[in-house]
């Protein structure tokens, strides 16, 4: 044994020099265990943890889905997150010191962990049960989740923290700060403000008026409230908020994640430019640990997969003879019954999303990645040659669909326009600007290819509209104040069948 130890440990540190990244990035939903000392955070789905100094980092988790929103009890003995192990996000509990993973909530709903009670017995968190998103509370021992606030108190609770020294709570409401994307700069009724209620005296307090983004409230044992605000130059920055009065904490040019303080106060940690950054409250600097990670699998820069379930969009062909589809952002044919398969060559490092049949059989409208941008595409089914371009915007070109004679094609540009293009002469040109969001559905020409019905957004609401190509005039056709989507033709051209 004395002669292969040596052998062992050698083998052991080679391993470890070779496995360890020197600095890690793409860390996210970073957590402090209430002494400081310990960073909670995400990475490749799974949890980690590591000395807030810095270190190497070890996996915690390896749970089927994604795990996210890690937080740790204040007693330091539990850490709560949430994971989609079965589907949908649901919340976990784990002992820190190991041991078993134990499920609290099972609903069809996503339920994302924000904090804990300072008892360290029940976790608070927002769901989006019951057809919208609002605070609710599980205790550690797994019984049925509460609503925090009733039924309707407020409007969409979430990023929900409990007063330690009251039975009260600090939370924000807007859409900005949990559905939507984080739009920079963005002023207007979304605003997202931090909240306060105390469920004893059923006194309701709105603690910021900025008419910008202040959100992600986070305190420590103390009732030293933390959150994270635009103001100061529209990006996230640290804030220290006392008596609804805001204090700038750190002055960074690009923006900070959800920060998180320890129990204790001594630390905030929070993400910047896809890295963990822990903020010294006492000495009021902020540091970036080193954090190395043992990589586990080396990637080929090719793998093989199945198409089999995987289609996620298809065509076929005039002449009812062959089909187009597109696999994992690969483009193919095939013949009807797809006994012959073929793939079309495409930029292998882009992606294809959408494919139509062109008039003549042989030739396919498509729309792929460029450089981070959907744009038009055109290919040959049958022959060897590149693809061609038809637009070049920095723009999400999407929901391409020919009309009856297949000679235009419409589309949705972005955010706000509907355009026309010309197969044969490759013009372009805006025919509809309105709302559409990223949520919209696709335009569809009438059966003779005259009019264009598609929905666009009326007060957050879609409504359907149809759109005359030989007068250029539009018309509403729903305004009732709640959603309408997805109008098709009736083959004569006459009705539209609509959702609502």
């Amino acid at each position: 044994m004395k002669k292969i130890l040596p052998l062992l440990t050698l083998v052991f540190l080679s391993i470890t020099l070779i496995s360890q990244t020197n600095q890690s990035y793409f860390l996210t939903n970073p957590t402090l265990s209430p002494d400081g000392d310990l960073i909670v955070f995400v990475y490749e789905n799974d949890l980690w943890k590591v000395e807030s100094s810095g270190g190497t980092a070890y996996r915690i988790t390896a749970m089927d889905g994604a795990e996210s929103n890690p937080v740790f009890s204040p007693d330091g003995k539990w850490i709560a997150f949430s994971s989609e192990q079965n589907g949908n996000a649901d919340i976990y509990v784990m002992p820190v010191a190991g041991g078993e993973i134990k499920q609290l909530t099972f609903h069809d709903a996503n339920d994302y962990a924000d904090s804990w009670s300072w008892d360290s017995q029940s976790i608070n968190f927002t769901s989006g049960r019951y057809n919208n998103f609002a605070a609710y509370q599980v205790k550690i021992t797994g019984e049925t989740p509460t609503r925090l606030f009733g039924d309707d108190y407020f409007n969409n609770a979430h990023h929900v923290v409990e007063s330690p020294n009251e039975n009260a709570f600090y939370f924000t409401e807007s859409w900005e700060s949990y559905l939507f994307a984080h739009r920079k700069r963005y002023v207007g009724e979304n605003n997202p403000d931090i909240n306060y209620y105390n469920a004893a005296t059923n006194q309701y307090k709105k603690l910021t008026e900025y008419i910008g983004k202040d959100l992600w409230p986070t305190i420590d044992k103390n009732g030293t409230l933390y959150i994270a605000s635009d103001e100061a130059n529209k990006v996230y920055n640290l804030y220290l908020l006392t008596g609804g009065v805001k204090k700038q904490l750190t002055n960074f040019n690009t923006a900070i994640g959800r920060p998180q303080v320890s129990a204790t106060g001594n630390k905030v940690v929070f993400t910047r430019d896809y890295q963990i950054c822990v903020y010294d409250v006492n000495s009021k600097t902020t540091s970036t640990p080193e954090i190395k990670i043992f990589k586990n699998e080396t990637l080929q820069t090719e793998k093989l997969f199945k198409t089999n379930g995987e289609i996620s969009d298809f065509d076929i062909s005039d002449d009812t003879k062959k089909i187009a589809f597109v696999s994992r952002g690969r483009l193919f044919v095939s013949d009807i019954e797809g006994k012959y398969i073929r793939e079309i060559n495409t930029l292998k490092t882009e992606r294809v999303i959408e494919v139509k049949w062109m008039a003549d059989n042989t030739g396919l409208l498509i729309t792929r990645t460029n450089k981070g941008w959907t744009n038009l595409f055109t290919i040959s089914a049958d022959k060897n040659e590149p693809e061609k371009q038809l637009t070049n915007t920095q723009k999400t070109e999407r929901f391409i669909e020919l009309t009856p004679k297949k000679d235009k094609a419409a589309y949705i540009s972005g955010n706000n326009n509907i355009n026309l293009i010309d197969l044969k002469t490759n013009d372009v040109k805006t025919i509809v600007t309105d709302e559409f969001w990223f949520r919209s559905d696709r335009p569809r020409f009438s059966p003779d290819g005259n009019f264009l019905t598609y929905t666009a957004y009326r007060n957050f609401e879609p409504d359907v509209f149809v759109y005359d190509l030989k007068l250029n005039k539009i018309t509403i056709i729903t305004n009732t104040g709640v959603p309408e989507t997805e109008p098709f033709w009736s083959p004569d051209g006459k009705y539209l069948y609509i959702s609502a």
